[in-house]
């Protein structure tokens, strides 16, 4: 707690009233698959750095994609870099095959996994402090590339099942018609084989160009994955997420050896209050001009100052 009254008071006192922009942008190309934006605070020699990963399918640097831009990453590493902490985001590998017409039909999981570390071995040799920052499917590729050069570790709306449970449950309530072929099909897809016999109506799922992906993302469960983990970690979740509630995030919690949690009221899947319905909560997630709830830039500034 007192960690978290000196950087309160520190907010009080300038942090909150800063409009302009105090960093530098430098873009990155960290190797062959990995790009992105390095913000540094211009007024401090040494600072921590947080590296965030984006959720799933083809999410860029700043937390879009083709069909829904919300600048949600952006938004966050600008709050963050504006506040006396550099921040790295990256596009996802998937995001400059589809740039390029160069995509990888047998991209993996493990793929992201490695990109993660590729990230943290570039910057380790100039970062005393590096924090990992992984929202959505991003919080379980963040914990499997944690490593001695990493500090601490900040979910963000991180789910707390395993890919194949969460599945399940969806279709329990969405298409709960299919749900025994599902099973079946889910079965298979754990002990490391493929099948042409799945719902067609869940194709999007199920089809064999992901199977092999979706196996290999069910390798891994984020409960065990946090369990094994020393370092530090804060869990944050919104009460208005529709795509990871928050006991998820108390699974996430409960198993950590070092754990925070926070959870911010009335906050969605991309880190905006939502003060109406579902449509509203949907509507958000293409919506830019929404600014970030504060609870989120406060709990982490609080968490990374209390690191060192």
């Amino acid at each position: 707690m007192k960690n978290y009254s000196k950087l309160f008071l520190f907010y009080l006192l300038g942090f909150n009233f800063v409009t302009a922009q105090i960093f530098t942008e430098t873009e990155i190309a960290i190797n062959q698959h990995i790009e992105g934006t390095l913000l540094t605070p211009s007024d401090t020699e040494s600072t921590p750095l947080i590296i965030f990963i984006g959720g799933s399918g083809p999410t860029d640097r700043d937390g879009n994609q083709s069909f829904m831009k919300n600048d949600m990453l952006k938004k966050l590493a600008v709050n963050l870099s504006n506040n006396g902490i550099s921040t790295f985001r990256y596009d996802k590998r998937i995001v400059k095959q589809i740039r390029t017409k160069t995509i990888d039909k047998n991209i993996s999981f493990d793929d992201f996994v490695t990109d993660a570390k590729s990230v943290i071995d570039y910057f380790a040799p100039n970062y005393k402090t590096i924090v990992i920052a992984g929202h959505s499917q991003g919080s379980l590729v963040g914990l499997l590339a944690l490593d001695q050069n990493v500090s601490g570790f900040i979910s963000l709306a991180g789910a707390g099942k395993t890919i194949d449970q969460i599945l399940i449950e969806q279709i329990s309530k969405t298409a709960p018609m299919f749900l025994n072929e599902s099973k079946r099909v889910i079965a298979v897809l754990k002990a490391g084989k493929t099948t042409s016999d799945y719902p067609v109506a869940l194709s999007s799922i199920f089809n064999l160009e992901v199977q092999a992906f979706m196996a290999n993302w069910m390798q891994y469960d984020p409960v065990e994955e946090i369990r094994k983990q020393s370092v530090r970690s804060l869990i944050i979740n919104g009460d208005k997420d529709l795509q990871v509630g928050i006991p998820e995030a108390e699974l996430l919690y409960s198993a950590a050896t070092k754990g925070e949690l926070v959870v911010v009221k009335k906050m969605n899947h991309i880190l905006v209050k939502i003060e109406g319905d579902d449509l509203e909560n949907m509507k958000s997630y293409n919506q830019s001009e929404i600014e970030l709830a504060e609870e989120v830039t406060d709990s982490i500034l609080a968490f990374v100052i209390s690191l060192n």
